[in-house]
């Protein structure tokens, strides 16, 4: 009965945090532009380690990597999953190269899908995301984060994101957390910790 009871009233804790993400106010969302984009203009460089949570609907469990993403200005970036296995994609030259546990191949930077969100967190470093034109962009606000909530235009991205949201906690100007929902209604969650803005990275971060 305890057990129960105590289940019941974090349900209800958990749905009043819940519903009290609100919607910026325009005054609001503007100062939370302005905010990012003059700040983030400082950034040369940044690195942070990230868990990334996937939900696939035919999968009864999520699937759980860990790993370091490393950003430097103005649009190389690199990840490297290290657990429970080595997979390292960088984005440069307009340009993917992936190494899959020691098998080496690159492609254009065409994705529909992890293209957009590296798009977005590379526009996050330098405030640029706000002015993506393949994006329209909502601004919602809670006791612990600003979010961006960016939705496709176009008809052709949405047949493969329904919408991405990028989290900022409210003392900070660098995104902590992204949230992506495919148009399959699969979800992925990425949780960035350990953040270092501006510190030398090695050059072996962006090669395979």
């Amino acid at each position: 009965m305890f057990k129960n009871i105590t289940f019941l009233v974090l349900f209800l804790f958990s749905g009043f945090v819940f519903a009290q993400t609100t919607a910026m106010t325009n005054a609001e969302s503007k100062a939370f532009v302005n905010k990012i984009s003059a700040e983030t203009k400082e950034i040369k460089t940044l690195q942070s380690d990230f868990v990334q949570t996937k939900k696939m609907d035919f999968l009864d469990k999520n699937i759980v990597t860990q790993g370091r993403m490393s950003l430097k200005s103005p649009n190389t970036l690199s990840w490297k999953y290290t657990k429970p296995y080595q997979y390292s994609i960088v984005f440069k030259e307009n340009k993917i190269f992936i190494n899959d546990q020691g098998k080496k191949s690159s492609v254009d930077a065409k994705s529909k899908t992890f293209e957009k969100i590296n798009k977005l967190i590379v526009g996050s470093s330098n405030g640029k995301m706000f002015n993506d034109p393949e994006f329209s962009v909502v601004y919602l606000k809670n006791s612990t984060f600003n979010i961006a909530k960016f939705t496709p235009k176009s008809a052709q991205l949405l047949k493969y994101i329904k919408q991405i949201e990028l989290h900022f906690p409210r003392n900070q100007t660098t995104v902590s957390q992204v949230n992506m929902t495919e148009a399959s209604g699969d979800t992925t969650n990425i949780v960035f910790k350990n953040t270092k803005i501006n510190a030398p990275i090695p050059a072996s971060e962006f090669s395979l």
